[in-house]
């Protein structure tokens, strides 16, 4: 009995019948995490990178900010504006290849039918088990067609909405952002070692965070995140001081 709780314990969710029928019946939401870690990871380092060139430039703070906050309202914005494009071609071509798929249905149902047959076979299935499925499918269309849409085209069953995706990015720069910025913004001693200081923490948060959806430990997942940021920043850092140098 303790063995079998201590299994149900390391479980997502709970595997009784019940339990399963609410989970399938409820509404599916799509992920906007990759769109958090996206305007997040780019806000920060985008950010931290200016601040890094400008130090390294031995360049004043009111140049930091003025640089910092023009990255963050016309960068973010640029960033949101281009994952919603993205994210609604996507939406776009789903929709496009559903009314494909339905006028295929009505042109050529039994070509349509061999297809669904073909899916389900390379599935395992075959024989009347195999048949049974293919008429179960294909007797409603709206199931027949997300069938074809997820199985012949690999287009997931939840899209994400454009304007959503877009706002997630947009906020998440805005607030990762503005962390590089807020040691200036509040002139403290040492405002460039607060900077780094609170921008690693910033990465090393989002490593942790996204290290929930992935096979990676959190520390693992922070500390190459982490990584990145630096790496990004040393290097406009470096390319002030050269700058500076150049002048």
């Amino acid at each position: 009995m303790h063995a079998k709780t201590h299994k149900q314990s390391e479980l997502e969710h709970d595997h009784s019948s019940d339990a399963i029928r609410e989970r399938l019946a409820g509404d599916r939401r799509p992920s906007y995490l990759r769109d958090w870690v996206y305007g997040g990871m780019d806000g920060a380092v985008t950010t931290f990178a200016i601040v890094a060139g400008v130090v390294g430039a031995e360049l004043s703070a009111r140049v930091i900010l003025i640089l910092g906050m023009a990255n963050l309202l016309a960068d973010g914005f640029s960033m949101a504006a281009g994952n919603y494009s993205g994210t609604k071609t996507e939406s776009d071509e789903r929709e496009h290849l559903r009314e494909v798929e339905r006028r295929h249905i009505r042109l050529a149902p039994e070509g349509e039918r061999e297809e669904i047959r073909q899916i389900f076979a390379a599935k395992g299935l075959e024989g009347d088990v195999l048949e049974k499925a293919v008429e179960a499918i294909t007797a409603d269309e709206d199931r027949w067609v997300t069938t074809m849409l997820s199985d012949e085209y690999g287009i997931a069953h939840q899209v994400r909405e454009p304007w959503k995706a877009a706002l997630s990015t947009f906020l998440a720069f805005l607030v990762c952002g503005a962390v590089p910025l807020l040691p200036f913004i509040l002139n403290l001693p040492g405002a460039f070692t607060w900077s780094i200081a609170m921008t690693g923490v910033v990465f090393f948060a989002i490593g942790s965070a996204k290290s929930r959806w992935s096979l990676q430990p959190w520390w693992l997942s922070a500390l190459e995140t982490l990584g990145i940021g630096a790496a990004a920043a040393f290097v406009a850092y470096l390319v002030g001081d050269l700058l500076k140098s150049i002048a």
